[in-house]
């Protein structure tokens, strides 16, 4: 029902996000899960960037085939709004910086005109955190993270969270986390909040070093793309440089030209990163994503988000920036 160290979590995250109340749960999962759950019904619509955390388009595919939701994908800002039914359309899900190329949703347009066509906006911020943007701030109803990300930071806590800007629709998401069981236990939130403490100078390091080695990894031989949105090359570029303050965060993709083979080589060959599913934390860690994250999508479907055989997501850590990039330099050759 609640607990003090857990309530004391919800509150700092709720007040860094500029929101009224939180609910913390027992992972990222946890949160995605909960809230959708607790806001759709069968043959309700939603819409959905394409791309999306891989989690995530698993629970958006078991609401469609378990319980009926109806639910629609588009690509960009223009296509989103269309895709919106009013009176019909329950919610708009959005990541403030998609996993793992690195899109960057134009929240204050989005949330916009979802509230004119009276349809709640969710938005996952993991990758952003409260250091680099407040979705509430432009309009968005809910913010939800993986705590086990950025926020706790250490790589030793599992955790969710929602954020949210009405008290009403706080209170209705809070009974159904009761009934679901997905509640965030004490230590967890202990540790998270121990980490927010640090949160802002962790934030700040990883953006400054993921900055120095996308713009590196864009001059080497052994890479052909590089989907980091402080590169003026990124489509997103210009929505990152309005929307997000302080950086452009410390997680990004990158493409190497030799395919999975090459993204196998790769992984063995960090001595310093580790290859690791999980990401936000102090060490850096990569991953392949076609095998991991976004595991049950077949090729077109992993092509139609931006992510082929040989991308490779880097969760840039805290590490002394010359030591990590002589390791990755090495990787690659």
């Amino acid at each position: 029902m609640t607990n003090p160290t857990v309530r004391v979590v919800e509150t700092a995250v709720a007040d860094l996000e500029g929101g009224v109340a939180g609910i913390a749960t027992a992972s990222g999962m946890g949160a995605v899960n909960l809230v959708l759950q607790a806001l759709l019904r069968s043959g309700d619509h939603i819409v959905a960037q394409r791309r999306l955390y891989g989690g995530a388009g698993t629970a958006l595919r078991g609401l469609r085939e378990r319980f009926g939701v109806d639910v629609e994908y588009a690509d960009d800002a223009d296509s989103l709004i269309e895709a919106l039914r009013p009176g019909r359309t329950k919610v708009l899900y959005l990541e403030t910086i998609s996993n793992p190329t690195g899109y960057v949703a134009d929240l204050p347009r989005l949330a916009a005109a979802a509230r004119a066509a009276g349809v709640l906006t969710v938005v996952d911020s993991t990758f952003a955190t409260p250091v680099l943007c407040r979705p509430i701030a432009h309009g968005a109803d809910v913010v939800l993270h993986s705590v086990t990300k950025y926020l706790a930071g250490h790589h030793d806590v599992v955790g969710g969270i929602l954020v949210f800007a009405d008290p009403a629709l706080h209170e209705k998401v809070w009974h159904h986390n009761v009934e679901f069981g997905v509640a965030a236990d004490p230590f967890a939130a202990w540790l998270t909040a121990r980490s927010l403490h640090t949160l802002a100078l962790r934030v700040e390091r990883h953006c400054a070093n993921a900055a120095v080695v996308a713009e590196r990894l864009v001059a080497h031989p052994a890479v052909t793309a590089v989907h980091y949105p402080g590169l003026t090359t990124h489509p997103a570029h210009e929505v990152a440089r309005r929307l997000l303050t302080g950086g452009f965060g410390g997680t990004f993709a990158f493409d190497l030209a030799g395919g999975r083979d090459a993204g196998t080589v790769f992984s063995k060959r960090l001595r310093l990163a580790r290859l690791a599913p999980s990401l936000g934390g102090t060490v850096t860690t990569v991953m392949h994503p076609a095998s991991t994250s976004h595991r049950n999508l077949d090729e077109g479907q992993l092509a139609a988000v931006g992510i082929g055989a040989g991308t490779i997501r880097v969760s840039v850590g805290i590490e002394h920036v010359e030591d990590l990039w002589a390791d990755v330099e090495q990787a690659l050759a």
